[in-house]
This record gives C-alpha cells, structure tokens and sequence, in this order.
C-alpha cells in the first residue's frame, strides 16, 4: 500500500486534462452578410484552422492561441470563406427524402429509379433483375420512419459490396479487421483505429463502386502500416492501381456525395 501512494497521489494533485470549449461568434462578410461561426478552442489543436463544411463554419484555437489572433485570422480569410459558403450554399437544392416524390436514389454512382408502393412496414429494396427500387411503407409512415428504412438499405448494400471485396485481400493482410463499421462521416472516408476496428463513411455506397473500394483498401493497408510512408502507398498501389484517380473522384465529388446522404437522411 505504501508504493502505491506516491502514484495515487501524483494523479489526484495532476491537473485535469482541459476540456474542449466552443461558442458561436457573428463574422461580417465582404458582400455584407453576418455568418455566425463556430468558435472551437481545442486542447489537442497545434494551430488556428478555419474549416466549412454542410454545418458551416468552423473556427479552431488551440489553447494558447488568445481571441484576439483568432478574430485577426478570420478577417484575413474573409473572402475564401465566402467562396467555401457559396458552394456549400448550392447543396440547398438538393433532394430529400419524400414519399411518392422522390423519384430517385443514388446507388453506387448512379441515380436509380425509385417506385414507392403502400405496405405494412417501412422497407427498401432493390430488384436486380430490373435494376429498380422499390419503397414499402404505410401512408401513414413517419419521416423518420422512411429515413431509417433508407439508412438501412444503404448499410445492408455497402456491406454486401465490402462482403464481395474483402475476401480478396484478406491473405495478403497480418489480420482482419476487428470489427467493420458504417456511419456518417463529416470529413473523412474512413479510419482505421489501434484495436483494428475499420470505419467507413456510408456515403461512400452512393458514389463510384471503385472509389468505394479504394477506400476499403487503403484502411485495410493501414493494417500493415500505420502512416502513410513510402512503404504504405506501395502496399496501396499494389492493390488499388488507379488509386490517383479515385483519389481525384473524391476531390471532385466527394463533398456532394456527403452532402446528399445527410439530406437524405436528415442529418
């Protein structure tokens, strides 16, 4: 008990680990307007970042940063962040989730015909012999309803695809992935964390089936080595050749696709 005190007591009198603060604070922009931003001040961050996405606007202070520097830095970078608002402004028109008007859903790069029919419960399928969806619910279904049919849908379709691909590449790996999961993802495609669980972003099942599985690959690379070194990129591109492409594909519709599933799922 007596070797133990010493350690006890250096963690009760150690300082708590600061915790992340955030507020919102009005910025007027060059063409007049007032856009409120996130003001984040994060114990982790190594410098002042400015960052949009569909939620907005985004500023990040690391702790030592004062309010001061960080007002400075937001009114340098006024006009870029009108540009990154007007293109994310261009997402209002895109489609939601609305029974017996949506017409379509994006699968796998393609906008895919969409028949809504009456039925006892909520579900989505897709006829592989005439490459068409078919929504079943009650008239009287909820949005809710119809969105976590959609979110189920989605889900079952990327795991069939990862399903297909995996086996594959699995003997040229030191392991498995602990465990694989979907979820909606605001920046990134995919992660691979230290107990070996896998993440991938579920918008990916809505673009190009190849850049879908691009991502796969790289995470499952990231089994053999942790960063993204030399020797990382040759493990890659001994599995994915056209990975450059995909990687434009991203940069060139990545953004939309992410954007699409979260008004499709109301998130």
């Amino acid at each position: 008990m007596l070797h133990a005190m010493p350690g006890l007591f250096q963690r009760l009198i150690a300082p708590k680990p600061r915790a992340v603060e955030r507020d919102s604070i009005p910025l007027a922009l060059h063409d007049g307007r007032s856009v409120d931003i996130q003001r984040v001040r994060d114990p982790r961050a190594k410098r002042i970042k400015l960052s949009v996405d569909e939620r907005g606007a985004r500023l990040t202070l690391p702790m030592r940063a004062s309010l001061v520097s960080g007002d400075r830095f937001l009114h340098e970078h006024r006009q870029w962040l009108s540009m990154q608002l007007e293109k994310y402004s261009s997402d209002d028109d895109l489609p939601g989730l609305v029974r017996d008007r949506t017409a379509s859903l994006p699968l796998r790069g393609e906008a895919v015909a969409l028949h809504w029919h009456e039925g006892r419960y909520a579900r989505l399928s897709h006829d592989a012999g005439t490459g068409l969806l078919h929504f079943h619910a009650p008239l009287r279904a909820s949005e809710a309803t119809l969105r976590r049919a959609l979110r189920e849908f989605y889900e079952a379709e990327a795991r069939a695809d990862i399903g297909r691909w995996l086996p594959k590449y699995l003997p040229s790996l030191p392991r498995a992935p602990a465990r694989i999961r979907l979820k909606v993802m605001s920046s990134q495609w995919g992660s691979l964390s230290p107990d070996g669980s896998l993440a991938l972003d579920l918008a990916l099942v809505l673009g190009s089936a190849s850049a879908f599985e691009y991502v796969l690959v790289h995470e499952l690379c990231h089994l053999l080595h942790a960063n993204h070194g030399a020797a990382f990129w040759r493990e890659v591109e001994a599995r994915s050749p056209a990975w450059r492409a995909e990687r434009d594909y991203f940069h060139a519709e990545g953004r939309r696709l992410k954007a699409t599933l979260r008004r499709l799922l109301g998130s």
